[in-house]
């Protein structure tokens, strides 16, 4: 199986991203992941223009990447435990995540995914949601395996 998470953002190796490394390396035990973070121009353009061009970008760069089974994160999308979470990636061979930039992401393109995931009612920064993700991702495969992590 692979995951793979795509973000508006750009790289910086701080602290989240050490934390994310180790649940990388955990979660290879069950899956091969891919991160993708995507900045370019064109995006820091849209930003500057708006939040529908922002958008408008995000769109862009993430349908030519849509493959396998698509879930968007979205403040306004299906809140589940970490059992339904699990039964999402579950006989799966390709899970694609897709994380907008500050802006959100479109409407358009939330419908395109194949689920709509919110990780809840609280606002927190897209390194935040990321971290919950990749810990949901690695929590999932231990339920998935039946290991004692997730109890």
């Amino acid at each position: 199986m692979t995951i793979k998470i795509f973000s508006i953002e750009k790289v910086k190796k701080d602290n989240y991203y050490d934390i994310i490394t180790d649940y990388k390396k955990m979660i290879s035990k069950y899956a091969r992941v891919e991160e993708y973070p995507i900045f370019t121009k064109e995006i820091s353009l849209a930003q500057n223009m708006g939040s529908v061009k922002a958008k408008r970008s995000y769109s862009e760069v993430f349908e030519k990447r849509m493959g396998g089974y698509d879930i968007a994160l979205h403040p306004g999308g299906k809140m589940v435990d970490s059992y339904k979470f699990s039964e999402l990636l579950r006989d799966r061979g390709e899970v694609s995540f897709f994380i907008g930039g500050a802006y959100g992401l479109e409407e358009e393109f939330i419908r395109k995914c194949d689920f709509s995931l919110s990780l809840g009612p609280l606002t927190m920064s897209h390194k935040i949601a990321k971290l919950v993700l990749f810990e949901q991702i690695y929590r999932a495969f231990t339920i998935i395996h039946n290991h004692p992590y997730h109890k």
